[in-house]
């Protein structure tokens, strides 16, 4: 008797759900006989019309994208303490602006005896230029004496030893002088060495100062002042602000009568009312699948190409202030590169 009551109760719930779930039926069999002006003003049509998209016109094909730029890490050459990293989040430097400092006190010791290393190579050609003076005089008393010894062995008057150690000691004396020479050119050759040392720490000096290589906003500020980094690691990320783009992933049908070069349109998702101009400035020759990060009406296992929409220079530098990365839209491509962009593909500009 109990299990009776228990299916009884089951049926008698399930029959008062659905009458509640009759009007709502109703009203949507309702909806979808209406005509189809009256039905696209319903929520319901809207929603639907959302969920199914439009259709892009004939000779344009889209999809959806962000909007990306070419970022770029800024690290200092040596290993060292970061003194200073100047600009925050946000900013944006010019080029050549000091974006960072490293701990220098290192290098200014080192160049301190660069500086003392071309003193003492001065210092030893002075001392080679006075040796060849003094080697210079001996070989004139040599030669002096050996002419002298010459005349006299010749008159009979000296004997051919005397001779022959004038002869030897005037052999001495140039070669003297052919060393102080030499020593001289050493002296040069390591003034030359201690002046490029000198300027090569210089120069180390200057890198020690990190500064941006580009006009650029700062992305991520990824060390803070005190920090011991290792050369190469990045401390900035830094976006170039005149290189901003769109990826598109399209269909081997699509991407085929698509050249560089050719006209594009972007619609960003946060202003819809405007459409940007682009231009196609790269087609991936290899296919891959739809990346998970692009959400796409098509299947993602679908092969598609990469295609690049690079926004104009130009048009980057007057609106630099507003150029985010990050922001969604949809990007469109002429497939008919004899087809007009139809009047919601017109660029449409903020004033």
């Amino acid at each position: 008797m109990t299990l009776f009551r228990l299916f009884r109760g089951l049926l008698t719930a399930r029959h008062r759900r659905m009458s509640a779930l009759a009007p709502a039926l109703a009203a949507a069999v309702a909806i979808t006989v209406l005509p189809a002006s009256l039905y696209a003003e319903t929520s319901l049509g809207a929603l639907l019309q959302s969920f199914g998209g439009k259709t892009d016109p004939k000779g344009i094909a889209s999809s959806n994208g962000r909007i990306e730029a070419q970022s770029i890490d800024v690290a200092p050459k040596y290993a060292g303490r970061l003194d200073e990293v100047l600009p925050k989040e946000g900013d944006v430097v010019e080029a050549g602006q000091v974006i960072a400092r490293m701990d220098d006190r290192d290098t200014q010791a080192q160049i301190l005896g660069a500086k003392a290393a071309v003193l003492r190579a001065k210092a030893a050609k002075q001392v080679a230029e006075a040796s060849v003076m003094q080697a210079q005089s001996a070989l004139e008393v040599a030669r002096t004496t050996h002419d002298r010894v010459v005349k006299l062995n010749a008159d009979g008057h000296a004997a051919q030893s005397v001779l022959d150690d004038a002869t030897n000691a005037l052999h001495s004396a140039e070669a003297s002088v052919a060393m102080a020479q030499a020593q001289v050119s050493d002296g040069d050759a390591l003034i030359s060495q201690s002046e490029a040392e000198l300027d090569r720490l210089n120069v180390a000096l200057d890198d020690l100062e990190v500064r941006a290589p580009l006009r650029a906003r700062v992305l991520y500020r990824l060390h803070e002042p005190g920090e011991v980094v290792a050369a190469g690691t990045p401390i900035l990320t830094l976006l170039d602000l005149t290189d901003v783009y769109m990826n598109l992933y399209l269909s081997a049908p699509v991407v085929g009568p698509l050249a560089l070069n050719d006209e594009a349109r972007i619609i960003l998702d946060p202003i819809p009312q405007y459409v940007i101009p682009a231009r196609i400035t790269f087609i991936s020759p290899e296919s891959q699948f739809t990346p998970k990060t692009v959400e796409t009406q098509e299947e993602r296992e679908q092969l598609v190409f990469r295609v690049k929409l690079s926004i104009p220079r130009d048009l980057l530098e007057k609106f630099e202030s507003y150029v985010k990365v990050g922001i969604r839209g949809v990007g469109y491509v002429r497939t008919d590169p004899g087809a007009d962009w139809p009047q919601d593909l017109q660029v449409k500009l903020p004033q």
